[in-house]
């Protein structure tokens, strides 16, 4: 039998020059979830760049678990160097198994227990500004939240409301850069004085301003801080020695910036969801009130939050941040009947996975008792919202507790309602965000207080 038959088959609608990139363009989240009907695995081209699809749960496990010595973290991952240097999230080998080891002690399951005080201090300013029928932009300020819970709990660092919200509009620039360097993959491109890279290059400045003042806060004050920053200072990399201020730099930005914004937008669809269905903001309302009691939040909270707990779970299967994800092949490798040799692009798309009715039924249906224990539950690799193998998040516990602290903080004390305007629609970046998502809040007295008066 020849090699090619063991090739992927190619999805239909392929022209010359463009390969499938109309569709891609004109409706990024429909075509990744249409390429699940061609089969478990499925060629595609994006303008000359032949790219392997994969759609089957049980062979993209074998991706990331049991093949996945054959693979690096491909090209989207490659073009987030924008950020700078070689950090965690685009290391490859021994350095990424080193990185890894390095600042795992900070992000450990344990360790993350005893950063709740740090979110709750960090949120609770937030949400105390907010006024009575006040109109907000729902994704920017959980991203402001977010990003200040990672700068507090895990640098030690506060920045003020203006150079915060420049800090977070620098890394939206910088993702939005790395996803059209990803489907226009032509490198010359990335290096022209455009618009584009212009504003990239400006935004990675800010960012490491910003950065620059946190490490060097760290080498004047050396023991005044414990945490990630003073890890990666301190701890010997894979030559036994330590990382310099601009590796450091890397890696504290790379996780600033995919730290806050995939829990940011995970909280947005939540809010918009339970703006949408008035019956689970009024058990999440019941529940926090029950388990918090007009008590400020604490570790103990956090396993007695667990109808809080499904929402989250629900709007990561639903809302997944992440329509795509790519590795690359660098050594040839089978999946199943077919074959896939080195050099091979292959992505796939979580955001589609998880809303294939064959894995999990109603699936449109935003439903958190879906994750009830006596329901049945999605086949193994189904649900993977932190990916799965050596690459998963590093970050899982700590974005999965900060989303219970904030999700349970604003719903202690305020009600979210749909603004009248815009419909929310999702537009796939380097996360799926809601296009806008305005929204009012009106202030709410927990139940316990209610009966008490």
């Amino acid at each position: 039998m020849s090699a090619e038959k063991y090739l992927p088959p190619t999805a239909p609608g392929r022209l010359p020059l463009v390969g499938h990139a109309v569709p891609l363009i004109r409706d990024r989240l429909a075509y990744v979830q249409k390429l699940r009907s061609y089969g478990p695995i499925v060629r595609m081209n994006i303008g000359p760049k032949p790219m392997v699809v994969i759609n089957s749960h049980e062979l993209l496990h074998d991706v990331l678990t049991r093949h996945s010595q054959h693979f690096n973290k491909g090209l989207l991952f490659e073009k987030l160097k924008l950020f700078g240097g070689n950090p965690l999230p685009v290391a490859e080998g021994k350095q990424h198994l080193n990185r890894r080891r390095m600042m795992s002690p900070a992000l450990h399951r344990e360790q993350v227990k005893g950063y709740i005080e740090a979110m709750r201090d960090t949120v609770e300013p937030f949400i105390s500004g907010w006024h009575h029928h006040r109109t907000i932009d729902v994704c920017n300020e959980m991203q402001l939240m977010a990003q200040g819970v990672v700068m507090a709990a895990l640098f030690s660092s506060t920045p003020e409301p203006g150079p915060a919200q420049k800090i977070l509009n620098s890394v939206d620039t910088v993702f939005k850069a790395a996803l059209t360097h990803a489907m226009v993959p032509i490198s010359a491109l990335e290096r022209l004085p455009t618009r584009g890279n212009r504003r990239a290059q400006a935004a990675n400045a800010v960012l490491r301003e910003a950065i620059t003042a946190v490490i060097a806060d760290h080498r004047a004050n050396p023991d005044a801080h414990n945490d990630l920053v003073s890890l990666l200072m301190t701890v010997p990399d894979e030559t036994g020695g330590h990382l310099s201020d601009a590796e450091v730099m890397a890696e504290v930005t790379a996780l600033l910036a995919a730290g806050s914004e995939t829990t940011a937008v995970t909280l947005a669809w939540l809010f918009h969801e339970l703006g949408r269905n008035p019956e689970l903001e009024r058990r999440l309302h019941e529940e926090v009130d029950s388990v918090l009691a007009g008590e400020p939040i604490t570790l103990e909270h956090i396993p007695q939050l667990v109808f809080t707990r499904r929402l989250i779970d629900e709007t990561l299967r639903l809302h997944n941040p992440a329509w795509i994800l790519t590795r690359q092949a660098i050594s040839p490798v089978e999946l199943g009947e077919f074959r896939l040799p080195a050099g091979t692009d292959v992505m796939w798309s979580p955001y589609a996975m998880h809303r294939d009715a064959e894995l999990f039924p109603e699936p449109l249906r935003f439903d958190p008792d879906r994750w009830l224990p006596e329901r049945p539950q999605p086949p193994r690799g189904a649900f993977i919202p932190f990916g799965v193998g050596k690459r998963m998040c590093i970050g899982d516990q700590f974005s999965l507790t900060e989303a219970v602290v904030i999700t349970a903080l604003v719903a202690s004390r305020w009600r979210l309602r749909p603004a009248p305007g815009k419909p929310v629609r999702p537009v796939p970046e380097i996360t799926v965000h809601p296009s806008s998502l305005d929204m009012i809040i009106e202030v709410r007295k927990p139940a316990v207080v209610e009966a008490a008066a």
